[in-house]
């Protein structure tokens, strides 16, 4: 039973076709921002606007979640057992955080449906690693091209590919592994590599690259200097992980590096600065909690946090506007519009945001180290200060 459904043409058709019998798995690639939860602690944003739409029109949901829901209630009602929901989005724990928001909403409409939910409702954690650049028009062209026939929409990606599942599908699930997929028993330790990591270092590289000029990672990578920092933040990282029997973590880095380096892959530094409101508490925050639990600086973490602070004020170093693109680049543009290019007003405003920074921001080491590296890229720019830099 093959069929395309747009969520926003016809809501109640998708809803059928998930609450069906023959659905048996849901996954989603939304995005961080399209769980519509608060990313530092893992909970539903119950004050957003698809979320206030979705409660007040079940029928007629506009968020992944309130589909999600909509489809359970109705399998629910019918005596139909759950599907399994299947999360391949860059969220930290991403199978139980989805669990918890869905658990939320549902509870909001219906205590009896959220606790259902959380009793009969699979969410499989996964780890998805390959790195895809937005298509651009001269890959629709060389496609095209190459096809003799129009792709409005190719997926340009990199050769390497990993997936990792947690395997917990009380509905059946296909023959995963004949396509390559991992399946274990926890994806945690996998997945924390992954963002601490490849992610962490790649939105390192995102913000001071795009603050020093460089379109692409792989263009960043030209720099050895940026090299050194994109390792560094790998190394710093790798103290925070728990990992597996014969799990080579400086293998995997130094295969990130290479990956990074690929000319081929033109992957923006302005796409992947996107939604760092959403992605910084996983990538970069996490592994300095850490880091700070077990007594270790955290010097190198605190720059890529004021590269994004430098970013979000939507100028960069000439004066040009940058197009920021992030749920909260509104709140996060006033702040810097109140602090001014003053380092030592501009960080602690930006830490004080709680849904990013949460307790963390309130931590004098943090505060002072922030402060310390946003200080060196106003006076250094973001070039000279990844040159300069030494990590304590």
């Amino acid at each position: 039973m093959l069929a395309c459904e747009v969520a926003s043409e016809n809501p109640a058709a998708l809803i059928a076709r998930l609450a069906h019998p023959a659905t048996r798995i849901v996954s989603l690639t939304v995005t961080e921002k399209g769980y519509c939860h608060t990313p530092q602690t893992g909970d539903l944003d119950e004050r957003h606007p698809d979320i206030i739409n979705d409660l007040q029109n079940p029928d007629t949901p506009r968020s992944a979640i309130g589909f999600l829901v909509a489809a359970l209630a109705q399998r629910r009602k019918a005596g139909v057992a759950p599907f399994s929901v299947l999360s391949c989005d860059n969220l930290s724990a991403n199978g139980h955080t989805v669990g918890r928001i869905v658990t939320q909403f549902g509870s909001l409409r219906s205590s009896d449906l959220g606790t259902w939910i959380e009793s009969e409702v699979a969410f499989p954690s996964t780890m998805v690693d390959r790195i895809v650049p937005e298509t651009t028009d001269i890959d629709r062209s060389e496609v095209s091209s190459a096809l003799g026939m129009l792709d409005a929409w190719p997926v340009v990606t990199e050769p390497f590919t990993q997936w990792i599942v947690e395997n917990r599908f009380p509905a059946g699930r296909p023959d995963f592994e004949a396509a390559g997929v991992q399946m274990v028993s926890d994806v945690t330790p996998f997945e924390h590599m992954k963002l601490r990591l490849l992610n962490a270092s790649h939105s390192t590289l995102a913000y001071l690259g795009y603050l020093a000029g460089h379109e692409t990672i792989a263009s960043a990578m030209t720099d050895v200097r940026f090299v050194a920092l994109a390792r560094q933040i790998m190394e710093d990282a790798a103290p925070t992980l728990t990992m597996p029997d014969r799990t080579n973590v400086a293998a995997y880095g130094a295969s990130l590096l290479q990956r990074f380096s690929n000319p081929a892959l033109h992957h923006r530094t302005w796409q992947i600065a996107m939604d760092g409101s959403q992605k910084l508490p996983q990538r970069l925050l996490a592994t300095m909690a850490d880091r700070f639990r077990l007594d270790l600086p955290i010097d190198t973490h605190a720059l890529a946090v004021a590269g994004w602070m430098r970013y979000v004020t939507a100028r960069d170093e000439q004066g040009r506007a940058i197009d920021v693109r992030d749920p909260l680049a509104g709140e996060l543009f006033g702040i810097a519009e109140r602090a001014g290019p003053v380092a030592e007003r501009l960080a602690p405003a930006l830490l004080d945001v709680q849904s990013i920074f949460g307790a963390l921001g309130s931590d004098p080491r943090m505060r002072a180290a922030v402060t310390e590296a946003l200080t060196k890229l106003y006076a250094l720019g973001a070039r000279q200060t990844v040159q300069t830099f030494r990590p304590g």
